[in-house]
């Protein structure tokens, strides 16, 4: 590969110095209220209400224009590595623009899995035994810290209180001395609910353990800024809220603790320098780099980086406000309908993500969906996520609805 591919995998720039914070490309902003502006970039609402972006994005005229240009790109270069290598540079550099990160401080993944696997496997567990985490955590993170019980962890979970929430003083319970790092998600995926992960970091950290944050279902959804929420890891996909499709994730490592962690899943674009190609070595790159794998997901790249200037372009600030309003409009509309909201009422305790309890949440599913509204369940709550795309219409619609279904409502 060329001296200018070598360059970009390291995170320097032709003039020999790293990229800095924050130096993902910023898109014009367009004028005009959400949704007006960016609707007709998604042809579903062409003939469904869709309002399950807790579970995929809905799919942009952007996004299914970059999948033609990697088949063009492949076609018409053949095998354009270093193109493509390049590719994944300029995806390592919008992620670290979006959390307020260096380049060199994000890993380029297939998946979150992958990145708290490499976390994971790198810690060593002689000396603090401890993992903390929580029961509001999607289910491959807490498979992931129990399978270091093979290795000699122990995984203690915080449980919530009676009125959904986790309350600060049970972290302070449970994280101690003999604590390696605490692991919690930004917004539960099965309520809605916001953990305070700057109070958490604050707790873990004067116990010194480190702390990593599943941000899934906050990355595009929320402003994220891994300085103000003092975490040591953040890891997060582009499915959801950026607007992106399966296949790529990243994890953020603060520079200070990457070389704390030498991670025994990895692969060759973990190495130092992969150019060696040497098979009989393992030293993996000073950087976030580390905690990389095997060749990049090229073709979920070319549609992440198309999904999150997107979300550049719409504001994820702007998109956080619009969605605060139409939650307010929804969990009032709930209200009347006699549902109950498990999902905590203040806007500061909650993400994007609204729940309702149901009776039946599967068929309740069902019939929003026979009459053209795509919602989601889980934990026998209804699933309600709405994004920039989203309209009031959208929600009177999906409240008549429910109307409609009101038995099946707990």
């Amino acid at each position: 590969m060329s001296s200018r591919i070598e360059r970009a995998i390291r995170g320097i720039q032709p003039n020999g110095e790293g990229a800095g914070h924050g130096s993902a490309r910023e898109r014009p902003r367009q004028v005009g209220p959400l949704p007006d502006r960016i609707r007709h970039r998604f042809p579903i609402f062409e003939n469904r209400i869709y309002i399950n972006s807790c579970s995929q994005g809905a799919l942009s005229d952007s996004v299914r224009a970059a999948y033609e240009n990697y088949l063009e790109d492949w076609d018409e270069r053949g095998a354009p590595w270093d193109y493509w290598v390049e590719k994944s540079e300029d995806a390592r550099a919008a992620f670290a623009g979006l959390v307020n990160a260096a380049p060199d401080e994000v890993a380029v993944t297939t998946s979150v899995s992958a990145g708290l696997s490499a976390i994971a496997t790198g810690l060593r567990y002689a000396r603090r035994s401890k993992i903390v985490t929580t029961d509001w955590e999607f289910p491959t993170v807490g498979q992931i810290w129990h399978a270091q019980e093979l290795r000699g962890a122990r995984v203690v979970h915080i449980d919530a209180d009676g009125a959904g929430e986790l309350p600060l003083d049970r972290f302070e319970r449970e994280i101690d001395d003999d604590t390696a790092i605490v692991s919690v998600t930004h917004v539960c995926y099965r309520n809605g609910a916001r953990v305070d992960v700057p109070e958490v970091a604050r707790i873990a950290h004067e116990r010194g353990a480190l702390v990593v944050l599943d941000a899934y279902q906050t990355a595009g959804s929320l402003p994220l800024d891994v300085e103000e929420l003092g975490v040591d890891f953040l890891a997060a996909g582009v499915l959801k809220y950026l607007l992106g499709s399966a296949g790529l994730a990243f994890l953020y490592a603060r520079r200070d603790v990457v070389e704390r962690v030498w991670p025994t899943a990895t692969g060759w674009f973990a190495d130092k320098n992969i150019f060696e190609m040497d098979h009989r070595d393992y030293s993996p790159a000073p950087s976030a780099s580390r905690f990389q794998s095997g060749t990049p997901p090229i073709p979920a790249i070319y549609a992440g980086i198309a999904g999150i200037e997107l979300m550049q372009e719409i504001g994820v600030a702007d998109t956080r406000k619009h969605v605060n309003a139409l939650n307010a409009r929804l969990i009032e509309g709930l209200d009347e309908l006699g549902a109950t909201v498990v999902t905590p009422r203040r806007p500061k305790r909650r993400g994007a993500l609204v729940c309702v309890r149901s009776d039946d949440a599967p068929e309740l599913v069902r019939a929003l969906g026979r009459e053209g509204i795509v919602t989601s369940d889980r934990d026998s709550n209804l699933r309600i996520s709405a994004h920039a795309y989203n309209s009031t219409d959208d929600v009177d619609e999906l409240l008549a609805a429910l109307e409609r279904h009101k038995k099946l409502l707990a």
